[in-house]
Formats: C-alpha cells, sequence, structure tokens
C-alpha cells in the first residue's frame, strides 16, 4: 500500500534551526500545523520535541491535540465564524480576527465559558486576503477597549499566502508605526505584532525584518524547508521530512506520445511533456497513486531522471527513460511531495502514514539528549496585565 513516512530527525533539524534564527531575532513562534491534518502520532511526536504553542485552522485537528499528550497553546488562523465561536473559545488559546462583531462575539461566548480569549487584529498590507484597513484601525481599537473577557495580543498580517504579495521591510516597519499609534492614542502597551509566515524567514535570515515584528506563525518551512520567496529549500534546513512511496502496477516500454487522434476533454489535466517526439519509445511505471488522492502534480520523483507524465483519477505514470534499471512490478517510486500535494495525502483515508524513526525509539533517544524547547507564546510573555505607558 501507497505511504507517506515521517521523518522525525528531519522535523526536530528544522525546528531545532527556525528555533535559533528565532531566538536570534528576539522573538518567539508558534508551529502551524495545517499540513498534517490533526494526524495525532506526528501531533504527539511534536510535544515530545518541546513543542508547546500550535496553530491550526481546523477546529477538528485542534480537539485533536488534547488526545496527543500534554496540553499546549493553541492558535485558530481560519477567521472566526459565528456558528464555531463556541468550540473556537473552547478549544483554542488565541484566534486571528477582522470583524468587530465576531470579536464582540467571542467576549460574549468567553464570559460563557468563563475564560479569556486573546485575540490578534489582522491588518490589510497588501496581499488581498484578510485583513482590515488602516484607515479604520484608531476606530476599530477603541470598540475592544470595553471587551472585558477578549485581551488583544496585537496586530498581525499575512503577505504572500494569496496575491503573492512579497513581505518587504517597508510592510513590517508600517506595522511597526500602526502598533506605536494604538499605544500612544490608548496609553497602553501591545504585547505583539505577528509578522506572518514562512514567507517573512528569507527577510529574517538579511536580518531585514524589524524587531517590533516579535512573533512568526511557521510551518511550510519546518515540514518542507520550503523557501517560498526564492524557490527551493532555505538554507540549514531539511526538504526531506516527508516522502512518499507509491507501489509500481505495471513497467512496459510503450511510446512516449499518444498514438491517434487526442481530446482535451480528459478529467485531469495532462502533465505530458512536450519534449517527445512521434514514434520515440522509453519505459513508463504505472503507480498507484492518483488525482483522487493528492494532487498528483505536486510531487516530484527522487530520481532525477524520472519524470512524472500524467495521472487519472487512481494512477499516474512516470517515464524511466530508456532503460528502467533494476525497478520491477511490486517496488515503489519515491515522491517528495509539494505542500498542496502534503495536505491532501494527509487527509486522505487511502495511504498509510508511518512516523520513521519508531516513535518508541525516537523517545528513547530523546530522553538521553536535550529536547527543544518552543514555549507557549502566550502563557510565557504576553499573559499578563496590559501595562500602562
Amino acid at each position: 500500500m501507497n505511504r507517506i513516512t515521517i521523518n522525525l530527525e528531519a522535523l526536530q533539524h528544522n525546528i531545532r534551526t527556525v528555533d535559533g534564527w528565532m531566538r536570534a531575532h528576539q522573538a518567539s513562534w508558534t508551529l502551524v500545523c495545517k499540513v498534517l491534518c490533526g494526524h495525532e502520532p506526528t501531533l504527539a511526536a511534536l510535544k515530545s520535541l518541546g513543542v508547546r504553542s500550535i496553530a491550526d485552522s481546523r477546529l477538528l485537528n485542534l480537539e485533536a491535540l488534547p488526545r496527543t499528550g500534554d496540553p499546549v497553546e493553541t492558535w485558530y488562523l481560519r477567521l472566526p465564524h459565528f456558528p464555531a465561536l463556541k468550540d473556537i473559545v473552547r478549544l483554542a488559546s488565541a484566534s486571528l480576527n477582522t470583524e468587530i462583531e465576531i470579536i464582540e462575539a467571542l467576549d460574549a461566548e468567553a464570559r460563557r465559558q468563563n475564560t479569556v480569549h486573546r485575540v490578534v487584529i489582522m491588518i490589510e498590507m497588501g496581499d488581498l486576503r484578510e485583513g482590515i484597513l488602516p484607515s479604520s484601525l484608531i476606530a476599530y481599537y477603541e470598540r475592544l477597549l470595553s471587551l472585558k473577557n477578549v485581551q488583544v495580543l496585537g496586530i498581525g498580517a499575512n503577505l504572500g499566502c494569496l496575491s503573492g504579495a512579497v513581505p518587504n521591510p517597508e510592510h513590517l516597519t508600517q506595522l511597526a508605526l500602526y502598533k506605536e499609534l494604538l499605544e500612544l492614542k490608548f496609553k497602553h502597551r501591545m504585547a505583539m505584532i505577528s509578522g506572518g509566515s514562512s514567507s517573512l524567514l528569507p527577510l529574517l535570515l538579511e536580518n531585514r525584518v524589524p524587531r517590533a515584528v516579535n512573533h512568526f506563525r511557521i510551518g511550510d518551512s519546518v515540514f518542507l524547508g520550503s523557501d517560498l520567496i526564492n524557490g527551493g529549500t532555505l538554507a540549514g534546513l531539511r526538504d526531506d521530512a516527508f516522502t512518499v512511496e507509491a507501489d509500481i502496477v505495471e513497467i512496459k516500454e510503450k511510446s512516449l506520445v499518444p498514438l491517434g487522434e487526442t481530446t482535451s476533454m480528459s478529467p485531469f489535466a495532462s502533465l505530458q511533456p512536450d519534449e517527445h517526439s512521434p514514434g520515440q519509445r522509453g519505459y513508463r511505471a504505472i503507480v498507484t497513486v492518483g488525482q483522487v488522492d493528492t494532487e498528483v502534480s505536486g510531487l516530484t520523483p527522487l530520481d532525477p531522471n524520472h519524470q512524472l507524465a500524467g495521472a487519472s483519477s487512481d494512477l499516474a505514470v512516470i517515464n524511466l527513460g530508456p532503460d528502467p534499471g533494476e525497478l520491477k512490478v511490486g517496488d515503489t517510486i519515491r515522491f517528495r511531495p509539494s505542500y498542496g500535494a502534503l495536505v491532501r495525502l494527509m487527509m486522505g483515508k487511502y495511504i498509510d502514514k508511518e512516523l520513521l524513526p519508531d516513535p518508541g525509539i525516537f523517545q528513547a533517544q530523546l530522553s538521553r539528549h536535550a529536547t527543544t524547547s518552543l514555549p507557549p507564546v502566550i502563557d510565557e510573555t504576553f499573559n499578563q496585565p496590559e501595562a500602562a505607558l
């Protein structure tokens, strides 16, 4: 059966590396685990690595966390909506928000649950996803001051998540100025600027992120090592935390160009490369992963001589070149997944997920060495009354 192998040592390396970058910047960070789709063994392993601040955009995934060991701080990343407010307050320590009516409803729900819910106010900085307009910031913030069961942690932004707006120091300096404006206007200190996601890491490594930006929401670069601005892998990170293995069910020498008349009416877009000419032949392998399972175009064969030719609902075709080597039916072909491919595979029920090394062995190894400490953001840094200026 197809499987995803999850390399815990690679995850440990990436968490330690990113944590080192954050400490050098005197910032805190939260691990965004959306891509895991609530996979409990991996969440438990992350906790064993010392991760205590986890974010997700699905309440079902947050609901899985208490079943995976010690309690952790939880962040809800999808904008809250009215039918889910009870569960958001119950399951999430903090959430990202833009609508004042939603925040007022969160306050009422937190009062019913006898708790305090924390919020980060998201500001539109050019990516055209969520965010209030800067011109409305003062009036918006003033309405929040009377709320008793909602605590404003600070302001934040998303960049590079929808429209491809590339983060730059000017965006981040603007955020810092908005924070200063609110502090001066309302005479109390704001704890944080949650500056963004993995797309900010290249700027951070170039020392171009203002110190006022003191919180990050990082997922993609930890799980895949991705450089979301320049492409490829960020220097110092590993890209081998997740490997997809698919079973070979056929290997044959065939024409590399379809025979006869073709149509564009296939239900799935073809990945057939254009460089082959009529009559050209080569070996092709068929593997048991298809568009029902994942975004097949996001699977890159680990062997550089292999090329993804196309996929239907249940199968993918791999060009092996003029010689299949030692591959045979029953073997597997291994792939590196993109974020889009990985999240669909982790969500699916048609593929096994295996942690390597075995979690028990990994835990024993950890007990002999110092573990990473990714502490709670709120409890350690922000769970204090707002200080007056």
